[in-house]
């Protein structure tokens, strides 16, 4: 079966239900349910909260999921969030929802994670891959360009080509690279528990309290004089829910999805529930091996997970990190980098291919290969992401601490979390207006669960913009730029019409 076709070819729906969860847990399961573990804890203190914090945001996923599963099965099509917005409030945000995906959202994340992957993979190596291949002297600073850099841009390439082929190819490397993922969280909890001595249930009984909490903010940070619980609480928050970010990564290839009407709900309900299930569990499991303090004051570029693995093996752990489950476990995190790569470029490139079907973008990214894939659409996300990668030594020039990518995704959390709640929204508007439209799927708790999403969601958004006001402006400044964008094409398209009808 295929849909979206157009003068010679068509999608193809080539993506079965394993397939399809592993597009979606293959991008969400990446690096931050062994990272956020340390400021999570700043943020709240007490193991019990952090656990909290993650099951709120993972029911807040899955409300979101529920919700997202009627939509995407009433209209699974090609970039389904962006057909969304654009037949429930118009055009216009439907187009700053892709210039938000396109500019910032997948290409900047598909930059950190070829970084990510360089980095692994350099750290695999004991750091015998970098180095600095040439420097120009900029003032008291310098643009380099690295070997790490090149690394991630050559996994950028392969990854383009591989999902150059046919979505089937694509959807069965996402299969096996989401069963490693699966296997390394699995590996840190079972691992915890299994032969770890001295873990112990008392730690939740336990705080962190003096814990140093370097780059936490002041109203963030438990025990700080300043800190307030509502301000850590809605931090801890959003540091899980970007642990969960990707729930909504079938919408981006629903038009390729084996018979989508039962498919979709499946693999977006199921898939957000066992990553819930994993994260509660391998977070239970940390602080069942360290106490508070200590996970607190694990050094922000260590994953905590390494310094869990480690007392697999050594008495002083927090300083060692040695035996061979940390390296396992750094081979596993090069491998989940991978995975993440892989479905965020096949999902992204959707985006500008759904935009040029609707006439919303530039004609030559709505063409599709012989089969079925939209490789001038692959290869225009690419290619910005490597210029985001190389972008980044200029970047450091004035901010030495943050690399460029990551600081635009940051800016941009805010934005995707009011298009979340927008397009949940449309599920109240489609009801009304299409009352009696073809539903295969709906949605459990309607209208009580999404309305929790969006209240929810609400008091995220309000809680950032009092907290991080400047990084909120600035993250709906770059989605704003967009706007001058749209008017150009809009009026170009008008203007090709009329000579067209001219002739």
């Amino acid at each position: 079966m295929t849909l979206d076709t157009n003068d010679k070819y068509a999608l193809v729906r080539g993506l079965g239900l394993i397939a399809a969860a592993s597009v979606i847990i293959g991008n969400v399961i990446g690096t931050g349910v062994f990272f956020k573990a340390r400021i999570m804890t700043c943020n709240v203190g007490e193991p019990t909260w952090v656990v909290i914090a993650w099951v709120a945001a993972g029911l807040l996923a899955l409300a979101g999921s529920l919700t997202y599963a009627e939509l995407t099965a009433m209209k699974p099509q090609a970039s389904a969030e962006y057909v969304l917005l654009r037949d429930a409030y118009g055009k216009i945000s439907s187009f700053l929802y892709g210039w938000m995906q396109m500019l910032i959202a997948k290409t900047g994340s598909m930059a950190a994670l070829a970084v990510a992957f360089a980095i692994a993979l350099n750290s695999y190596l004991d750091e015998k891959l970098g180095y600095t291949l040439f420097s120009i002297p900029v003032g008291s600073s310098s643009i380099e360009l690295t070997t790490l850099q090149v690394i991630a841009i050559m996994a950028i390439i392969i990854f383009t080509t591989l999902n150059s082929a046919s979505v089937a190819v694509s959807g069965k490397i996402a299969t096996v690279l989401t069963f490693v993922k699966i296997a390394l969280v699995v590996l840190v909890g079972l691992g915890a528990f299994m032969f770890v001595t001295g873990g112990s249930f008392e730690n939740f009984g336990m705080t962190a309290a003096g814990a140093e909490c370097l780059d936490v903010t002041e109203s963030q940070r438990y025990g700080h004089v300043n800190y307030s619980f509502f301000a850590g609480f809605a931090a801890a928050m959003l540091g899980a829910l970007w642990g969960y970010d990707g729930w909504n990564q079938l919408t981006f290839v629903a038009g390729e999805v084996k018979d989508p009407n039962r498919n979709i709900p499946l693999a977006i309900i199921g898939s957000t529930v066992l990553i819930m299930v994993l994260y509660v569990f391998v977070h239970i499991a940390y602080f069942y091996v360290l106490d508070p303090t200590s996970i607190a004051s694990v050094n922000k570029d260590v994953a905590v997970a390494n310094v869990v693995l480690a007392k697999f093996f050594a008495a002083d752990a927090a300083t060692t990190l040695t035996g061979f489950a940390v390296a396992i476990f750094t081979m596993g995190l090069v491998l989940s980098s991978l995975g993440s790569l892989h479905t965020s470029i096949l999902a992204g490139a959707r985006v500008p291919y759904a935009m040029a079907r609707d006439r919303q973008f530039f004609s030559r990214f709505g063409t599709l290969s012989i089969n079925g894939v939209p490789i001038a659409s692959l290869i225009l996300q690419g290619a910005w992401a490597i210029l985001l990668i190389l972008s980044d030594s200029i970047w450091r020039l004035y901010d030495k601490e943050n690399a460029l990518f990551d600081t635009l995704t940051n800016y941009v959390v805010f934005g995707s979390f009011i298009f979340y709640a927008l397009i949940t929204s449309t599920v109240f508007i489609f009801r009304k207006r299409y009352p009696d439209a073809e539903r295969p799927y709906k949605t459990f708790g309607y209208p009580v669960v999404p309305v929790i999403f969006l209240l929810v969601t609400a008091w995220l958004l309000i809680q950032t913009l009092y907290d991080d006001t400047a990084n909120s402006l600035i993250g709906i400044g770059l989605i704003l730029l967009g706007l001058p964008v749209y008017y150009y094409l809009n009026s170009r398209n008008k203007n090709a019409e009329t000579e067209n009808g001219d002739q």
